[in-house]
């Protein structure tokens, strides 16, 4: 699941407890951080908002999820020293853990194109391969990340090397899936940071009938998907709990595992991912009456386990996860 801007009122789930369901309730392996650049982003608030990557980051550590940093702007290229020097940070402190992904560009607009990501994207992989040599690094693509078909023509030359593709369901249809064929069969490694069940405004309806031939397709060709995201919809827009936010308004940390908190996105999203076997699917995950609980996800109610977690600890030692 991909968190909401860093700069938003949706920041609230930047955090470990929103992890911890995320991870036990909604079977996700994944956390995706979209740190805003401009507009309050890390340009002007660098100290304020590397704190919030940071906590995602090292939350995802004790949750045993991977973790994509993503640097979320659509101009990337105007913000080359200050892409490097943060990625130098983040690869330098985390790039030893296994769990990091880094995203150096996430959606470039209609006035790059792919030899403007390819040129912003030799200058700041070195930085992070200084520090980590291994550590898949996810490179956007032009036109908001739909054009795999150009990376594919003339990719880059470092290894461990990913390109972004981005859909969203209602809007983006089998054109955007050539696409990505094309690109699958000149073996390009394509990883979709962002989609959603909705149309590319992020409001109205689901797309139950697209949303499914995308993720047959995605699952046929073993590509990663990233939901959009851990956020409330606005009832201004999505009145009736529709829209791309997982959640219905005013939904706390602590209810991001309440299936009564989902919009109908979210639980769109979370029956598809209740399908596959991540290997800690059902295990007990909060802490209730001083022992752990597991949720029912029909009812909504946890069940106490008597698993003997001994709340004083950060986890309990039967699930794993933090408490």
């Amino acid at each position: 699941m991909s968190l909401f801007w860093s700069t938003s009122s949706d920041s609230r789930y930047y955090n470990q407890e929103t992890l911890t369901h995320l991870k036990a309730q909604w079977n996700s392996n994944i956390v995706r951080i979209p740190m805003a650049v401009e507009n309050g982003g890390y340009v002007n608030n660098s100290q304020v908002e590397y704190g919030k990557v940071k906590a995602v980051i090292e939350g995802a550590i004790s949750v045993g999820m991977y973790v994509i940093v993503d640097w979320h702007t659509e101009r990337a290229d105007l913000y080359v020293d200050e892409a490097t020097k943060f990625f130098s940070n983040i690869s330098k402190t985390y790039g030893s853990n296994p769990h990091i992904i880094y995203e150096i560009w996430n959606e470039p607009n209609r006035f790059v194109n792919w030899t403007m990501i390819k040129s912003y994207a030799q200058q700041v992989i070195p930085a992070i391969r200084a520090n980590d040599p291994n550590n898949i690094i996810i490179v956007g693509t032009p036109i908001f990340s739909q054009l795999v078909n150009e990376a594919a023509d003339d990719p880059l030359s470092f290894p461990n090397i990913a390109y972004t593709l981005h859909y969203y369901a209602g809007s983006h249809k089998q054109e955007l899936r050539d696409i990505a064929t094309y690109a699958i069969n000149k073996s390009l490694p394509i990883f979709v940071t962002e989609y959603g069940v909705v149309n590319y405004t992020e409001n109205g309806p689901i797309y139950p009938y697209e949303s499914k031939i995308w993720w047959n397709f995605l699952d046929e060709n073993k590509i990663s998907y990233v939901n959009w995201a851990v956020s409330n919809n606005d009832p201004t827009w999505n009145p009736f709990n529709t829209g791309a936010g997982a959640f219905v308004e005013n939904t706390t940390p602590e209810q991001v595992g309440y299936p009564s908190r989902w919009s109908i996105s979210g639980k769109f999203v979370n029956a598809k991912y209740q399908n596959y076997d991540q290997g800690f699917k059902g295990y007990p995950t909060y802490a209730y009456n001083n022992s752990c609980a597991v949720l029912n996800q029909n009812s909504g109610s946890w069940t106490n386990q008597d698993c003997g977690a001994v709340l004083t600890d950060s986890t309990c030692y039967i699930c794993g996860l933090g408490l």
